[in-house]
């Protein structure tokens, strides 16, 4: 069964504050790592190995914390569209955007046409 676009925006509100709940623990994450690499025995008691480790694991949480920052981001545009009455048309041609594919991903912007055209686009 497909929503229609009222029945999308309590979703939109549950991802808002899901990614939200996620950045923080990212956040937090990222505190406890920074906080250990800085500590005054950083680099001297520990091997190497467990440096490279936090290393490696605070560009993971930068990498994630990204990609979440831009789905939040996209998300709040969608919750804004909605209250300025523009949610469900695409930004580029104007057209009504298909229910079935707001309901997929709820925060696009692009109907199918336009979205395949820019791929097109970028990949040349």
């Amino acid at each position: 069964m497909i929503l229609s676009k009222e029945e999308l925006y309590a979703p939109l509100l549950a991802e808002r504050d899901r990614l939200r709940q996620e950045l923080a623990s990212l956040n937090q994450q990222e505190s406890e790592i920074i906080s250990r690499a800085t500590s005054e025995s950083a680099g001297y008691g520990n091997h190497l190995a467990d440096d490279a480790t936090d290393t490696f694991e605070h560009q993971k949480i930068l990498s994630l914390r990204n990609s979440v920052e831009r789905r939040l981001r996209a998300v709040e545009e969608a919750l804004a569209r909605f209250e300025r009455g523009e949610y469900g048309f695409c930004e580029r041609c104007g057209a009504e955007i298909d229910l079935a594919r707001l309901e997929a991903i709820p925060y696009t912007t692009l109907c199918l046409r336009c979205q395949r055209i820019q791929e097109m686009s970028s990949r040349r």
